[in-house]
């Protein structure tokens, strides 16, 4: 267990305070409350509401627990709790509803953690030390952050484009030549190749993670992943395939979500059938990469994979490779693909199954093994391509100025911080 809370360590402010609806959650919150070292009374009987109503004339405390049962519409609440919350306020909600995308916009608005009710004392301990540590970590400098988080899913329009190929290939380059510290997620749970195409044992990581998704935090993942280099790590599996993977999804936003706050640049390995069932994993995807083939059914389910990503995820940048293109002997010429599609190809990767399985060989990613390809090059041309895209992308985003809920929470901006500075001066006044 953490050592006692110290109040009035952290900014002057109270160290805890909740706002829960039901006697149950109450009397279960109390005793771990009191372990922590924060004092009891700061649990009120009341939900979310209760809370803003408390917030609008006190200070916030450094944590803060809200109870959403009773209410109606959480994300516009959640708005309104952000209204009053001060900056730097760690929030974590509860709630009865078990929806993963709840999960998802909650969290991206900003706060710590979302406990499905009912819940164990182990399961709330476990999330106040998380939240304490947050509290606890050195801020990072908004200034001081030069290049934007760059997160790239890979998707094969068939089996054997070469989509995972890629997708290696791309980490590897993000990781050795751009020297960025780079995570490659290989979602093929049963049949993933990431870790057999770089000659590394995969692990339990991603099993224990869709197992438990309560315990992915930063000291999971640096327990979990594999280290393929100083600045390449894996989180990949090969589940039992009479073991069907039992997930809401949560696991694998939950890990995008950590991923972003340790490594510089994220890789998924996104088998297309995993869009059916978990389509928030493109929710915060920078760049999509659509591997196909120049044939009538990688043409047909292009279009369809197009359409999907323009419904479902339109803030990604989608980029379209033609992989394994032979001189002759076409299926579909370049011309009818694009006019088939409507759009042009960005990237024609030739052929190379001489570096293919000279790669395979020797476990190394396919651009390692085939520094002087041609293949080689037109991968190079594609990981600048997703690194000049993202990062303007950035620039323009940064220059904008856009203010969110998590700005409001995490104090990123000094727009709130100003606003609750100049309200305090009027009242003192």
């Amino acid at each position: 267990m953490n050592a006692p809370w110290k109040p009035g360590s952290v900014n002057g402010r109270d160290p805890f305070s909740a706002f829960v609806c039901d006697d149950d959650t109450l009397d279960l919150l109390r005793p771990v409350v009191e372990e922590m070292g924060w004092p009891v009374d700061k649990c009120h009987k009341g939900g979310l509401r209760n809370a803003v109503q408390s917030l609008s004339v006190a200070a916030s405390p450094n944590i803060l627990m809200v109870d959403l049962s009773e209410s109606g519409d959480p994300l516009a609440d959640i708005n309104s709790l952000a209204e009053v919350c001060e900056p730097g306020t760690v929030v974590i909600a509860m709630g009865q509803v078990n929806d993963v995308r709840l999960y998802r916009d909650l969290i991206v608005s900003g706060l710590q953690d979302y406990l499905l009710k009912p819940f164990s004392p182990e399961q709330l301990r476990d999330v106040l030390s998380q939240a304490q540590a947050t509290l606890n970590a050195p801020k990072a400098d908004d200034q001081a952050s030069e290049k934007p988080h760059v997160s790239t899913a890979v998707i094969g329009t068939r089996g054997g484009v070469g989509a995972s190929t890629i997708a290696t290939s791309l980490a590897w380059l993000l990781s050795n030549e751009k020297e960025r510290l780079t995570a490659l997620l290989d979602l093929d749970v049963h049949f993933g190749t990431g870790a057999l195409s770089l000659d590394l044992e995969p692990g339990r990581g991603l099993t224990d993670a869709i197992d438990n998704p309560s315990r992915i935090d930063g000291l999971f993942i640096e327990r979990a992943m594999i280290k393929a280099n100083d600045k390449l790590s894996l989180l990949s599996a090969e589940a039992p395939i009479n073991s069907p993977m039992m997930t809401d999804g949560t696991a694998f936003f939950q890990l995008q979500e950590e991923f972003r706050a340790a490594f510089e640049c994220t890789v998924i390995d996104l088998p297309r059938e995993m869009l059916i069932s978990y389509p928030h994993l493109l929710g915060d995807v920078n760049a999509t990469v659509i591997v196909t083939e120049l044939t009538l059914a990688s043409a047909r389910d292009a279009i369809r994979l197009l359409s999907w990503l323009k419904s479902h995820a339109a803030q990604s940048k989608v980029i379209v490779v033609a992989n394994k293109v032979q001189s002759g002997g076409l299926e579909i010429s370049r011309q009818d693909f694009e006019n088939s599609i409507e759009r042009k190809i960005d990237i024609m990767i030739p052929s190379d199954p001489k570096t293919a399985a000279h790669s395979a060989k020797l476990g190394q990613a396919f651009v390692e093994a085939g520094k002087s390809s041609k293949a080689t090059s037109k991968i190079i041309a594609l990981a600048e391509h997703i690194l000049g895209t993202v990062e303007a992308e950035g620039d323009e985003g940064e220059a904008a100025g856009k203010t969110s809920l998590m700005d409001k929470f995490g104090g990123m901006k000094s727009l709130l911080s100003s606003k609750k500075k100049k309200e305090g001066e009027t009242s003192k006044s």
